[in-house]
């Protein structure tokens, strides 16, 4: 963020939060603008997590009258906040024709909000439930015929990091009633924030959690290559792929997407300058603070993408491929924005 706001200053509000913990730090705009991706903790000499600082602040901030810009006229928070009472949902309609899937078993597919993202973001001509639909065809080539749930809810992420503790841990309280309920022992995700959600802060708030977590590209990775399945050599040129906040500095994975994308035949993966533990942000998080600095961030990531030589940038983040896709739309770039789990499908034989 520093790079399109000179005075924003991850050190100096440490300082300030240092000097007065209850200060006029909680007051201001700087703790919301913080994209909290993470890259200034992977560079700090002295290893200080800033996206848990930023958070703790949100937390006070909110709890003090400071509240966020929240995007998309607060549609997500809305629907956050609906999912913590008792209601009925129709999230399952998507996979119909797309894969076989059950009631119970030992791997619970959490889709997330793809669900919900689908209607938000059709007038940018992207369906983000394709995501889904691509996960579910690849764990099926795996012999994995996943749990998939009506009464799963949002993970909790974009309200735990917009400072909403009290809704992420009734979102955490049903999502883990839902699961054990099923049988589940693994549960597998695609979103990123949805995996470190449980993966890192689950633990926290509920303790130890009663099943295996796993990101669906560290499944798809020790399965895939040892499975009867033949990719076509790849038709698309140059392809780029971008690491998500959250996956890569978050969870370190980096080396499993690229893994995958290497079993198409002829796959041409060109990495952009800043890669992996480098790569630079989307440019928002948490549904919140989408402004003209976020735009301007997306649209170096994409021209940084777009020199390397590719037609195509690859991710693993719902997120991501939204924004940059909005952002894309609005400028004369050219390259595509592809959901990696989209793209390995349509490359598999037979399909």
């Amino acid at each position: 963020m520093s790079r399109v706001l000179p005075d924003f200053s991850p050190r100096q509000m440490i300082k300030r939060a240092m000097i007065d913990p209850d200060g006029e730090l909680l007051q201001g705009k700087e703790i919301w603008e913080c994209l909290t991706c993470g890259r200034c903790s992977s560079r700090c000499p002295v290893e200080i997590d800033v996206p848990e600082f930023i958070r703790s602040c949100r937390l006070k901030a909110l709890k003090a009258g400071n509240l966020p810009m929240e995007s998309h006229q607060g549609i997500f928070q809305t629907i956050a906040g609906l999912q913590t009472g008792d209601l009925k949902q129709q999230r399952t309609s998507w996979a119909e024709g797309a894969g076989k899937f059950s009631n119970s078993g030992d791997f619970f597919y959490f889709v997330g909000c793809l669900p919900y993202f689908d209607p938000v973001f059709s007038y940018l001509g992207l369906s983000p439930v394709e995501s889904a639909r691509g996960v579910l065809g690849l764990l099926n080539k795996i012999g994995i015929e996943p749990v998939i749930s009506n009464d799963e809810r949002c993970c909790g992420h974009d309200a735990l990091w917009s400072g909403n503790e009290a809704t992420f841990r009734r979102l955490a309280e049903l999502n883990l009633e839902v699961i054990r309920s099923s049988g589940a022992r693994t549960v597998v995700f695609s979103c990123p924030e949805g995996y470190s959600t449980f993966k890192v802060q689950y633990p926290k708030y509920v303790g130890e959690l009663p099943f295996e977590v796993l990101h669906v590209t560290e499944l798809l990775g020790r399965e895939l290559a040892g499975k009867d399945i033949a990719f076509k050599p790849s038709s698309n040129g140059v392809i780029t792929y971008h690491d998500p906040c959250r996956l890569g500095r978050g969870a370190g994975i980096y080396d499993q997407p690229r893994q995958l994308l290497g079993l198409i035949p002829e796959t041409s993966l060109v990495e952009m300058p800043r890669n992996r533990e480098n790569s630079l942000c989307c440019g928002t998080s948490a549904w919140m603070e989408c402004s003209n600095c976020s735009k301007s961030v997306r649209l170096d990531r994409l021209s940084e993408a777009e020199r390397t030589g590719a037609g195509t940038l690859v991710t693993a983040c719902p997120k991501c491929q939204i924004h940059f896709t909005c952002a894309r739309l609005n400028s004369d770039l050219k390259i595509e924005v592809k959901d990696l789990y989209t793209y390995l499908l349509e490359n598999i034989k037979g399909d």
